[in-house]
């Protein structure tokens, strides 16, 4: 999360080059999108590193809004089916592990 995070800063202040190098040269959809995602995913981050609940809903907001940006609109945005692959696994995990962590503290109650 941190990296992505990092990535979507330095695209913002113009570390590299390309097209989308500065946030004055994006074109207004990802003006919209990358100061978006780049608070959120450190703050998700955050989130997830503290394990408290808030850290997945944000996980899951930015799959959503990646979700639509990629899949919704593909001629805007491209497609980044492996960013998309990684927020599936990696919340089916986090859901695996919760639902294992919720059986681990019913068993233990003795239900």
């Amino acid at each position: 999360m941190f990296v992505a995070g990092v990535g979507y800063w330095i695209r913002l202040v113009g570390i590299e080059a390309g097209p989308l190098a500065r946030f004055d040269l994006m074109p207004i959809w990802w003006k919209m999108a990358a100061p978006t995602l780049a608070v959120l995913y450190p703050v998700a981050g955050i989130g997830l590193w503290m394990t408290v609940g808030w850290g997945a809903v944000v996980w899951v907001l930015i799959a959503i809004v990646e979700a639509v940006m990629y899949l919704g609109f593909p001629e805007l945005f491209g497609s980044e089916l492996l960013r998309l692959g990684f927020h599936g696994s990696g919340l089916s995990l986090l859901g695996i592990l919760r639902l294992m962590a919720w059986r681990e503290r019913r068993l233990a109650r003795g239900y």
